[in-house]
């Protein structure tokens, strides 16, 4: 039995090398979306997450109800967010699933992308309260650790998209070491070649860096059009440390053939050095 138990662990563990994340905006739950409405797309959603099976989930746009309905039928995963009307429950999460079985919480925080991030606060040029959300985790039966931020960018301010870049590496900087493993995701509302990218890459790796390359239509908002014409990409899963096995887009739809979200999500499957 104890032979039994050692192997297990020692199974476990190898696995837990090769970590899967995802980021996916899963548009909020706005009644006028026709029929592109939550209840129309949320079954879906849950459906993706079980057949993609990330171990890691960054989510954007996403509010109380949904949060309860995924709360509901994502039984393997906790999360850790708050809404950034109020810092509880009010206004949208960038909330980060994760599956409890394998990992462990060390600590979590919520912070405001704005010259005052410890409170409530709109930034710079931005339209509205943004926030970034972390979590520090250790994969259980291991000394890993790693770090994972989560965010969603304003989409009409181009200064407050720049300076929220700037806040969100000062954090990781202020908070880990230069050898910790580092995850970001996350719709940064800016394309491949904007200034907000190019900021973020200079300290980290841009895990689909190469896929204009790849896939000619590598565009990740879809915008509920169903024969989109697009190669802008603005959702995104930077890391720090890892070495990136693969990395790519997805396209997912409903039963009924309609996209189950304005966005595409991106994923990235990552190991540990």
């Amino acid at each position: 039995m104890q032979c039994f138990l050692f192997i297990y662990l020692f199974f476990l563990t190898f696995l837990n090398q090769e970590i899967k994340v995802i980021s996916y905006n899963i548009r909020y739950n706005n009644p006028n979306d026709g029929k592109d409405i939550w209840e129309n797309r949320r079954s879906s959603v849950v459906d993706f997450i079980k057949n993609e099976n990330p171990d890691f989930l960054g989510l954007q746009e996403v509010t109380l109800s949904q949060l309860t309905y995924l709360n509901t039928n994502l039984t393997e995963y906790s999360y850790v967010g708050v809404g950034r009307d109020d810092g509880k429950t009010k206004g949208e999460y960038s909330p980060i699933y994760y599956k409890k079985s394998l990992f462990e919480l060390i600590k979590t925080e919520t912070f405001w992308l704005s010259k005052t991030p410890g409170s409530i606060s709109v930034g710079w040029d931005a339209s509205m309260e943004r926030i970034c959300t972390y979590g520090y985790f250790k994969v259980r039966n291991s000394d890993k650790k790693l770090w994972i931020f989560n965010s969603h960018f304003d989409h009409i301010g181009k200064i407050a998209r720049e300076e929220s870049a700037k806040l969100i590496l000062k954090k990781i900087s202020e908070l880990s070491k230069k050898d910790d493993y580092v995850i970001l995701t996350g719709d940064f509302n800016s394309t491949d070649t904007s200034k907000t990218i190019t900021i973020l890459s200079n300290d980290l790796s841009d895990t689909n860096c190469d896929m204009k390359n790849i896939n000619p239509v590598y565009g990740t908002y879809n915008g509920f059009k169903l024969n989109p014409s697009y190669n802008n990409r603005i959702d995104y899963i930077f890391e720090k440390n890892f070495n990136m096995l693969s990395s790519g887009h997805l396209h997912v739809k409903t039963k009924t053939g309609r996209w189950v979200s304005d966005h595409n999500p991106v994923y990235a499957n990552l190991k540990f050095k």
